[in-house]
């Protein structure tokens, strides 16, 4: 399926795509995150390698077509927008900690899953090695993946409730 998305008119050899294929797997990527990290500074070596063993130019062998699926999707964040009354009251979100900040820039990565619900302003999440982001506003339930890094950007006060989740948590 990666090949089929992601590679249109390349001569990519399958040493080179079942390199690249198997570090994505180990590391938990499904496979449309395959498609923009591979020009990313982790894969950049496999890459070289893979040019040097097959005598491929790297132009020739990747020509990315498309880069559509949502990074929600990409990187396993899930959102509920514009979440109920009903919904946080379920969740308890009024006992979850507080952080708030002004305007600035927050490099993060996630050591466990974190359910975030936004009271006031907004965040644009740009993950690491992406040119994309994924923008968060008040009112919004988000879920962060364990292992996720990213930088935020805040342009005004925010503030949100959050909580930690184990493996296995709803």
């Amino acid at each position: 399926m990666l090949k089929s998305y992601a590679l249109q008119h390349s001569y990519v050899s399958s040493l080179c795509y079942a390199q690249i294929q198997t570090r994505c797997h180990k590391i938990g990527l499904k496979e449309g995150a395959m498609t923009s990290l591979m020009m990313a500074t982790p894969f950049a070596g496999s890459l070289t390698q893979c040019k040097k063993t097959n005598n491929l130019s790297l132009h020739r062998a990747f020509k990315v077509t498309s880069m559509q699926t949502p990074l929600e999707e990409l990187y396993n964040v899930k959102v509920e927008r514009k979440v109920s009354q009903r919904r946080l009251d379920e969740l308890g979100v009024s006992r979850w900690s507080v952080w708030k900040t002004g305007k600035c820039k927050l490099p993060w990565d996630w050591q466990v899953d974190q359910l975030v619900y936004i009271e006031e302003g907004e965040v644009r999440v740009v993950p690491e090695g992406s040119e994309r982001f994924m923008q968060f506003l008040a009112g919004d339930l988000v879920r962060y993946p364990k292992w996720l890094e990213a930088d935020l950007f805040f342009n005004a006060p925010y503030r949100e409730r959050y909580c930690f989740k184990a493996y296995g948590d709803d």
